[in-house]
């Protein structure tokens, strides 16, 4: 696996790459079945979710601030500011 931004980080990578990696697979796994019916899949998708919050939601924080936190020691926070308005993230079109 890579290396994160910050070699502070890595460790944190490593452990949340591995808890989604372990989330996600048993989530592939019935996910076709739950798709039976629109109230399955909702209910399937929400107890997953509860799942990755409970498993790997602080890891994921954890992580997440640490790269933050990189980005902003190696000043590369200017830079996103600036791309971003540059080149704004755009909602994905609704369907009706």
């Amino acid at each position: 696996m890579a290396h994160s931004l910050e070699e502070r980080c890595t460790p944190l990578k490593l452990e949340y790459d591995s808890c989604f990696n372990s989330w996600f697979e048993g989530y592939l796994e019935p996910a076709v079945s739950a798709s039976a019916s629109p109230e399955n899949r909702a209910e399937y998708s929400k107890a997953k979710a509860e799942e990755y919050e409970r498993k790997c939601g602080k890891i994921w924080e954890s992580y997440r601030d640490c790269v933050q936190k990189a980005v902003k020691d190696k000043g590369l926070d200017d830079l996103l500011d600036q791309a971003r308005k540059e080149n704004p993230l755009k909602e994905p079109p609704r369907t009706s």
